[in-house]
């Protein structure tokens, strides 16, 4: 079978890597098309994935439409030539209308509620939209759920081990207390309007954190000169070992916040509307807690409670982590499954 996976952003080169690795491995040939941002290159570099970059990240509106338009073009070209059996996404942005015109079965995998415009634009379009069971939006089309979350397609235990000889090569000691930060861009279609901690509340965030240990910091948007000394020691291909250890993840990823509750690492998100994935997480685990912009000083007073509390190695937070864990599936599993027409949907 010939399987095509468009990757749009670093987090779906980790939601596809795996699948990727199987597939070829039962013999299949996969053709993986991809867009420059960010370290989403660097990342299938690392993994030594073959790729086609059909586009790089426009910095404004008008720009994502173009981009958008072009990309949608290149994409129908790339079906008609390749003739894949099946396609697949995150989000269905550059190949549900293209796997629609083209009459190729296509899937779109996602786990955002608020990304409206892309979804209305891509939903409709696709064999079947495919999400966590915990996804709270409506879905034009045809709709299956899963138990699970995407980052279960690369951090379930059958599938990583955190390694603390890595924390050591880069000067973390994973036996120190250290919380990790996270700074979004706000520049992605569902980010339109969207905000997150001011700078006064970033400088006092940290200001709280490093009375618990050490401070580090991944941001897609630049920092003042004083957040120098709180960058990230490793290579961000190699977070997932920091997360692991830190005492706690805060920030604007809900992505990351996702990773760090599975990994056993306390979460506190900033969003104005949360995820379904993270409002389960912290309603129904335990696990981390959701507030929106407006209430940052509040996230914050919440951060120096769970470090003063030491969450992280309280009994009932591994319990937790065990519950969801024996709740959810291995990911990766279910992707390929997915593709090769093996899975039965849940509607």
């Amino acid at each position: 079978m010939k399987v095509l996976l468009d990757i749009l952003h670093p987090a779906h080169v980790h939601f596809f890597r795996n699948a990727i690795s199987e597939l070829e491995s039962g013999g299949h040939e996969v053709i993986v098309t991809a867009r420059d941002k960010d370290l989403t290159l660097r990342l299938l570099d690392l993994y030594r994935i073959t790729y086609n970059c059909i586009s790089s990240e426009a910095g404004t509106k008008t720009g994502l439409a173009k981009e958008l338009i072009s990309r949608n073009w290149k994409m129908a070209r790339i079906i008609r030539r390749g003739k894949p059996d099946v396609i697949a996404s995150i989000g269905g942005i550059s190949t549900a209308q293209a796997g629609f015109l083209t009459r190729t079965r296509n899937y779109i995998f996602y786990d955002t509620e608020n990304a409206t415009l892309s979804n209305l634009i891509s939903y409709p379009f696709a064999t079947e939209v495919v999400t966590p069971e915990c996804y709270q939006g409506k879905v034009r089309g045809h709709h299956t759920t899963y138990p699970g979350y995407h980052e279960l397609a690369y951090l379930h235990p059958d599938r990583f081990k955190a390694n603390p000889a890595i924390l050591l090569e880069h000067g973390v000691n994973p036996g120190e207390p250290y919380s990790v930060v996270r700074f979004v861009s706000w520049k992605a279609l569902h980010d339109v309007k969207a905000k997150g901690f001011s700078v006064e509340e970033k400088v006092r965030l940290t200001r709280v954190l490093e009375k618990y240990g050490k401070v580090y910091i991944t941001s897609e948007s630049p920092l003042p000169e004083e957040f120098d000394r709180f960058r990230l020691p490793i290579p961000p291909h190699q977070v997932h070992h920091l997360l692991a250890f830190a005492r706690l993840f805060i920030g604007e990823s809900a992505t990351m916040a996702s990773e760090s509750c599975i990994l056993g690492t306390p979460f506190i998100y900033l969003d104005k509307v949360g995820r379904g994935y993270t409002n389960e997480q912290d309603n129904r685990y335990g696990l981390g807690f959701n507030f929106r912009p407006w209430e940052a000083p509040d996230a914050i007073s919440k951060a120096e409670e769970v470090l003063s509390g030491n969450m992280k190695n309280n009994p009932r937070l591994y319990k937790a982590v065990a519950r969801m864990l024996d709740e959810k599936i291995d990911v990766t599993k279910f992707i390929v499954g997915k593709l090769l027409g093996e899975n039965s949907a849940r509607e």
